[in-house]
């Protein structure tokens, strides 16, 4: 298989560069879709558009009856400026693939490639998706998931590519691997006044200092060490002018927790501090709390499966279970449907520059990950229809400790 992914290679990169210059945002995949379900059909996989939005599927029947593995990468860009100088940087003002999300379609694309060829060995279904909308709450995962997309599925795989992880490390974890993401906003009404005489005004500035302070003593003095949580205030507004106290100031910041019981606490906290603290100061108050995605918890068979899986295409040295990180991941949602597991091929390169971090206007990856990344979808598809070929899915669940 190693031998087809490298002569897959040139035309996976192809895939990837192609989207890398044609970005679109979430909600609005409407050509990349199209190309994707383009490129599905001359494979001859049963494909479904418009799910969820601009969601792609294709299915790859085997042969005989089986359990079906689906395999997820995400679409859609971000609103980002690329600054890279090179042959394939962004043509869409503004716009990027700035999280790996292209590299992410061409991994599965030759992924698909791969198994469309071997297809009379399969004793199963295969479901390749494509979901739009990762980027943005509410996301794409919930959309398509309502729209049934894992209706006859047994266990999905999803991966990123990492660039703070080195080329050839793989990393994923049992449990929880990735946080829930949420966001605040609060804004503090108090009453304006002259800079020169601040006794006769309420100070909204003032208050959102002590605020900010405030809430931190929330992760730090009032959750169990051991449990990870983080509030960061990212944006304070307030005031126009240098001699004016302002009469509102607003603070816009994010939650990110892996516990359903620390992010329950958290939101009440938040709320609590901000109420007390305005009182304290004679202001008044509006909250409001956004829940984003929630932790991304991985079943622990399917951890174990990648990390076994994995130790046959990259060196035992280069497969580690990581800590859990801190950014959000809609694919969340199809771990809360069916067993399955994320996890993280490297994609940097200190020697080639290929450093900086997701988000970032001069992100870019090592396309040399797409091949670990396409052989490992490939290779967990086998791994899982070996072991459950030919059992029915109450069993497939039992065996699984579902």
């Amino acid at each position: 298989m190693r031998k087809k992914i490298e002569q897959l290679f040139p035309k996976m990169v192809q895939w990837r560069r192609y989207f890398h210059q044609y970005p679109e945002l979430s909600y609005q995949e409407k050509n990349t879709s199209t190309y994707i379900a383009t490129f599905l059909k001359e494979l001859n996989l049963e494909v479904h558009t418009g799910i969820g939005g601009y969601g792609v599927t294709g299915l790859l029947r085997g042969k005989e009856a089986g359990p079906v593995v689906a395999l997820r990468a995400d679409i859609d860009a971000l609103p980002i400026q690329d600054e890279k100088k090179c042959e394939y940087r962004s043509q869409v003002p503004g716009i990027m693939h700035a999280c790996g999300h292209d590299g992410h379609m061409a991994t599965l694309m030759g992924a698909a490639t791969i198994l469309a060829e071997e297809v009379d060995r399969l004793k199963g279904q295969v479901l390749f998706i494509f979901q739009p909308a990762e980027e943005k709450p509410p996301g794409g995962a919930i959309q398509m998931i309502r729209e049934g997309v894992l209706e006859s599925v047994d266990v999905i795989y999803g991966m990123h590519l990492w660039t703070p992880f080195p080329l050839g490390m793989i990393g994923t974890r049992p449990d929880e691997i990735m946080s829930a993401s949420d966001e605040f906003n609060i804004t503090i009404r108090g009453r304006g006044g002259h800079g020169g005489i601040p006794h006769t005004a309420i100070d909204t500035v003032v208050i959102a200092s002590h605020l900010v302070v405030n809430l931190q003593t929330i992760v730090s003095r009032q959750i169990d060490p051991l449990q990870a949580g983080v509030i960061t205030v990212g944006m304070i507004k307030g005031g126009s002018t240098f001699n004016v106290i302002a009469d509102t100031c607003t603070l816009t910041g994010t939650v990110r927790t892996f516990k359903p019981e620390i992010r329950k606490m958290l939101v009440e906290r938040i709320e609590e501090v901000v109420k007390n603290t305005c009182q304290m100061y004679g202001a008044d108050y509006q909250f409001e709390y956004v829940y984003g995605y929630p932790s991304v918890i991985n079943h622990g068979d399917e951890a174990k499966r990648v990390m076994k899986v994995a130790k046959m295409i990259v060196n035992e040295q280069q497969v580690q279970t990581i800590s859990p990180l801190m950014p959000g991941e809609d694919f969340a949602y199809y771990l809360q449907e069916r067993p399955g597991a994320f996890y993280f091929v490297g994609a940097g390169n200190a020697e080639k520059q290929i450093t900086y971090p997701h988000h970032h206007p001069l992100f870019d990856i090592d396309e040399r990950a797409m091949k670990i990344g396409a052989e490992l979808f490939v290779n967990l598809v086998w791994d899982y229809i070996d072991q459950y070929a030919g059992s029915r899915r109450d069993e497939r669940n039992k065996l699984g400790n579902l």
